[in-house]
């Protein structure tokens, strides 16, 4: 057997540094995605721009993902994931009540918006309103996402309504689904005042339905 017979590489799985660069080069490409996304929306995101920021070459974009609309998806569902993960720091913070863990993450999400001068907002949301202009598959994607989110609201409140905090007749779930409505509203307004009034106002109004639910 000759000497290249004899050192040739086995056909299979690439090594285990190529997996990982390539892992590493991917997950590169989400967390900029999702920051550009977050600012710009989908319709306005360019994929080579996001590969500059990645510091990725062009053109290596199809290495990673199949197209925008399947890279679109997979940002979607790790935006979905980030946040879930968000609400569940505050709202199952035991040292404090269950209203007080909502006035916690208002405080964060206030905070996060001022850290960027308010050019971001949240994905989920943004795209919601670029649905039109979306491929078809989103959209049953982001309701799934809104639906995680609501699910967690409503454990909260229920928390707090077996506290005492809220009317004992309080329809969680319902005031979960509002919540979610309305907090997206206000989130697009703070980003239009570029100011944390529109957040604070939602919030003191939904603390004043909660008590009169």
């Amino acid at each position: 057997m000759n000497q290249t017979a004899h050192t040739k590489r086995k056909r299979g799985r690439p090594r285990k540094t190529q997996n990982a660069d390539f892992r590493d080069t991917r997950q590169e490409l989400i967390t900029v995605g999702l920051a550009v996304l977050t600012e710009k929306g989908y319709s306005y995101a360019g994929i080579d721009g996001i590969l500059r920021k990645a510091g990725v070459p062009k053109g290596s974009f199809y290495h990673y993902f199949d197209n925008k609309e399947s890279f679109g998806k997979i940002l979607i569902e790790a935006y979905g994931r980030y946040f879930a993960g968000k609400l569940d720091r505050w709202f199952r913070d035991s040292s404090l009540s269950p209203l007080q863990r909502l006035d916690a993450f208002v405080e964060d999400a206030k905070a996060g918006m001022k850290k960027f001068d308010y050019r971001r907002g949240c994905l989920i949301g943004n795209l919601g309103q670029e649905m039109s202009a979306l491929p078809e598959g989103f959209r049953a994607l982001l309701q799934e996402v809104f639906r995680d989110w609501e699910g967690r609201t409503a454990e909260l409140l229920s928390e707090a309504q077996r506290a005492g905090e809220i009317p004992a007749h309080t329809r969680c779930d319902q005031m979960a689904h509002f919540f979610w409505i309305g907090w997206e509203g206000a989130v697009l307004r703070a980003k239009l005042d570029q100011s944390p009034q529109p957040l604070d106002q939602f919030a003191e109004g939904f603390r004043a339905l909660l008590r009169g639910a």
